[in-house]
């Protein structure tokens, strides 16, 4: 269990640091990458793997009747 709450906290250290050297290099605040981060990409890159997964859905039902 030790184990698993140091990884969980390096992990999280890791990101955090990752954000807020991201937002240096924009000239934008930790507050500002993360919600683009989590109000624009993160969404977008979901909709984007559904409609990906609707469109290989079709292509083969396609292939399957044929």
């Amino acid at each position: 269990m030790e184990n698993i709450e140091f990884l969980g906290s390096m992990i999280y250290v890791y990101c955090t640091d990752f954000v807020i050297n991201l937002g240096n290099l924009f000239n934008l605040s930790y507050y500002e990458i993360n919600a683009i981060i989590f109000c624009v990409i993160w969404p977008l890159f979901t909709l984007t793997l559904i409609l990906l997964n609707i469109y290989k859905l079709i292509v083969f039902k396609k292939i399957r009747h044929n």
